[in-house]
């Protein structure tokens, strides 16, 4: 008998991906050994988090990095970073900006719920554009001129949401910014694969990203990876860091907080409720590893594998037709379509429904529906279960 069933808690098949709701990426086995061995020992944390500072800077090809406690915790402590500085005084005041340069400018078109977790360190959005590619109103969206039109004296920072249909291009967004000597922040929480993305937004002069460690990475979920220049990174640590210690006492690690750059000790900050535990830590480091060491080509072929098992599940409905995307392509995730065909009764959010309330309950992407396409997603499947997808897709189809 498993954990889960000791709890009475239900296992789900989570065919949707790794959505935090559903728990996220499935953790390979030396993640969680490594998980267990860092809980049988205590460390200093920011000495170990000045560990995990040179691993992720290696890896991203940033001037430093940081271990969060998710994407939207770096977004928020990204945002305190730019807003206080190095300056233990305006830490203090956060989430209260006044005075302050609290304004944070963003393109209309990527606006999004996870853009809360900005607006938490009590600065106010500065919205520019209109999308009317989006609206279908017109192919244009916001242009680089209009985000240095925006930047004004309590311009904090320039929010960027990373996507492949995000515009303007980045690069072009760094530049208008940084000639206002303004430092810009990417949302690039799920941007993996390809693996090359862990450097492409450092290298188009992105001075501060966010990642998620428990979607393609395979780290624990409530962990993320915040990379870029160093002194943003020393304000995120200072501000995120339990700093309930005496100022004669403090020993900060030279790797992560160069101390004489302060002109005293920091209080507890805003980022306190973000905390990060030893084995998180721990387990990221380890995933990031694995991540960087498999590679995409090898990735890609192992969710393909466990995607070609659910088409082939499929074979012969003709209630649908089945589309395998992305199949040719590395840096991508194959996904499985499943598009109903017009004579069944059934919509696509019937199906969604049903399969999530079967047993043994199925969860998949509903973001199609309205094409009444239902989106299979391979990479959070455990061994045995791709092989249980089509046979119930095949009942509820009839």
């Amino acid at each position: 008998m498993h954990i889960y069933e000791r709890l009475g808690v239900p296992v789900i098949i989570n065919a949707k991906g790794p959505a935090t709701r559903l728990s996220g990426a499935l953790m390979a086995p030396e993640v969680t050994a490594a998980m267990a061995e860092a809980a049988e020992f205590c460390v200093d944390i920011a000495e170990l988090q000045a560990h995990a500072c040179q691993v992720i800077a290696t890896a991203t090809g940033a001037e430093a990095g940081y271990v969060t406690s998710g994407a939207a915790a770096g977004l928020l402590m990204s945002t305190a970073a730019c807003v206080a500085g190095l300056d233990p005084s305006l830490m203090a005041r956060l989430p209260d900006t006044t005075g302050m340069k609290n304004e944070i400018v963003m393109v209309r078109s990527q606006r999004n719920f996870y853009d809360h977790a900005v607006r938490s360190a009590g600065v106010r959005l500065i919205e520019v554009g209109l999308p009317d590619r989006h609206a279908g109103a017109g192919v244009r969206d916001a242009e680089a001129w209009e985000i240095a039109d925006a930047i004004g004296e309590n311009t904090a920072a320039v929010f960027y949401v990373a996507d492949r249909y995000a515009r303007p291009p980045l690069a072009r967004v760094v530049e208008v910014a940084h000639a206002a000597g303004v430092p810009v922040i990417v949302d690039a929480a799920a941007q993996l694969p390809p693996a090359a993305n862990l450097r492409r937004f450092t290298d188009d002069g992105a001075d501060l990203v966010c990642y998620s460690g428990g979607k393609a990475i395979g780290g624990p979920q409530a962990t993320g990876i915040l990379c870029g220049r160093r002194d943003l990174i020393m304000s995120a640590a200072l501000q995120h860091l339990d700093m309930d210690i005496l100022s004669d006492q403090w020993q900060p690690p030279a790797g992560l907080i160069d101390r004489h750059r302060l002109k005293g000790v920091p209080q507890t900050g805003i980022g306190r409720p973000c905390k990060v535990g030893r084995e998180n830590i721990v387990g990221l480091l380890a995933a990031l590893e694995l991540f960087l060491a498999e590679g995409d080509a090898a990735r890609h072929a192992r969710w393909l594998d466990t995607a070609n098992i659910i088409v082939e599940g499929l074979d012969g409905l003709n209630a649908a037709t089945v589309e395998l995307v992305g199949a040719d392509d590395v840096t991508q995730v194959p996904l499985v379509e499943v598009c109903l065909a017009p004579s069944v009764a059934l919509s696509a959010l019937d199906l969604v429904i049903a399969l999530q309330n079967g047993t043994p309950s199925i969860h998949v992407d509903p973001a199609q529906i309205d094409g009444r396409i239902v989106t299979i997603n391979p990479t959070c499947l455990a061994d045995g279960q791709a092989e249980l997808v089509g046979p119930a897709i095949r009942r509820h189809l009839g």
